[in-house]
């Protein structure tokens, strides 16, 4: 799952256009941090490629930045650069929270989905409620994103919006992914057990099929 997003090199990779952004706005003006932002996104694509790494997140990555730099300019603000993730995080855990709400947690459909082990997981309760937990994880890492930037960017405090995007990106992210490898491992070990009781208890028709006969 982690691969999917690119990797800790990706996640870190997200972080330049940031600090790209706001140190060229604050050396020159909004214009400059645009294209400064824009050009290290690119850079940073043309690098992944080079390097033959995956490509849908570093794509991803610089579509992001390009919105991002669009909304600044079309608002006229340094600020509005965050306006996208802001926007972004609220909607990811509202996603997230439905999908729980529908039992059908994101977390258990992405990690059985990528592993193409079917929908077993969703008819054993406790595997569906670890998965459930997991997905409000992640929910709460995209509402504390964007309860604290939203208000940031309220106070027009774009240093500190640079900062938790940051700061909130990896390190939340590993506490949330502490309860995802919880979850899985849970559910694993179910499926896992009930599987080999299953067969045993085959076997054991099996054997009793074959005693009544013999």
């Amino acid at each position: 799952m982690l691969e999917q997003m690119g990797g800790v090199t990706g996640m870190v990779y997200s972080a330049i256009p940031v600090i790209v952004f706001v140190v060229a706005n604050s050396l020159g003006n909004l214009t400059i941090g645009i294209w400064s932002a824009l050009a290290s996104a690119a850079i940073i694509t043309v690098v992944r490629v080079v390097r033959k790494e995956t490509v849908q997140p570093a794509i991803s990555g610089f579509l992001g930045v390009g919105i991002a730099a669009f909304i600044a300019y079309r608002t006229g603000e340094a600020r509005g650069f965050f306006l996208w993730g802001i926007w972004v995080s609220l909607v990811y855990g509202g996603v997230f929270v439905a999908s729980v709400l529908v039992r059908w947690p994101l977390v258990g459909v992405a990690w059985n989905l990528l592993n193409g082990t079917g929908t077993a997981w969703r008819k054993d309760k406790p595997s569906l409620r670890a998965y459930d937990i997991a997905t409000l994880a992640c929910s709460v890492v995209f509402f504390a994103r964007y309860t604290v930037q939203q208000w940031l960017y309220d106070e027009n405090l774009t240093g500190w919006l640079a900062f938790t995007k940051i700061a909130m990106g990896l390190p939340l992210f590993g506490l949330a992914l502490i309860v995802v490898i919880w979850a899985i491992r849970r559910s694993d070990r179910r499926l896992k057990a009930l599987a080999a009781e299953r067969e045993q208890a085959e076997v054991d028709v099996e054997q009793r099929l074959r005693e009544k006969y013999s």
